[in-house]
């Protein structure tokens, strides 16, 4: 079962400002949804109220917040983030699928990051103002396993490329089972 997280970010780690996405990329959306479309999904709370449409269809929604009294209708709702991920993947295998998603924002995205296997990267040709990051990725850790480039057209404002991130695990005697 992957853990994948799934994130737009500018060339300066930028992923949103006030709540909202800094950019409208209309092809980026498309791919998001269908690569997401019936598998469970973890965010944060102000991920969840940024959604223009709550649940968001045909996924299991998964909202981590640290208050225990919120009420997500129609996702379920977790304060700590392995159990969260635990659900997830249960809910997962349930239903026959291998993957996972963390759609953000940026203090999931620090939880998640060192447990990832894949990440889907949006890289976008901009640099916007933001309030909130995506962490910074060591290189070393991740392999390219796929790249498609975007470039300006109607829907998208900016150039972007959707590259496929697969983590890179150490071939070493001390990191197998024996």
């Amino acid at each position: 079962m992957k853990l994948s997280l799934i994130v737009a970010r500018g060339r300066n780690n930028v992923i949103g400002v006030a709540g909202q996405l800094p950019w409208r990329l209309k092809s980026d959306l498309m791919f998001f949804k269908k690569v997401t479309l019936g598998n469970p999904i973890i965010m944060g709370r102000k991920t969840w109220e940024s959604l223009p449409k709550r649940p968001l269809p045909d996924r299991e929604n998964i909202v981590m917040t640290r208050d225990w009294t919120y009420d997500a209708p129609g996702a379920r709702v977790y304060s700590s983030f392995l159990p969260a991920v635990n659900a997830a993947k249960a809910i997962a295998a349930r239903e026959g699928k291998r993957e996972v998603f963390v759609i953000g924002g940026e203090a999931i995205y620090q939880l998640a990051l060192p447990l990832a296997d894949r990440i889907y990267v949006t890289d976008v040709d901009a640099a916007p103002d933001g309030d909130a990051h995506f962490p910074a990725l060591a290189e070393t850790e991740w392999h390219e396993a796929a790249a498609e480039h975007f470039a300006i057209s109607e829907g998208n404002d900016h150039a972007f490329t959707i590259r496929k991130l697969e983590r890179v695990h150490a071939s070493t005697p001390a990191s197998t089972d024996a």
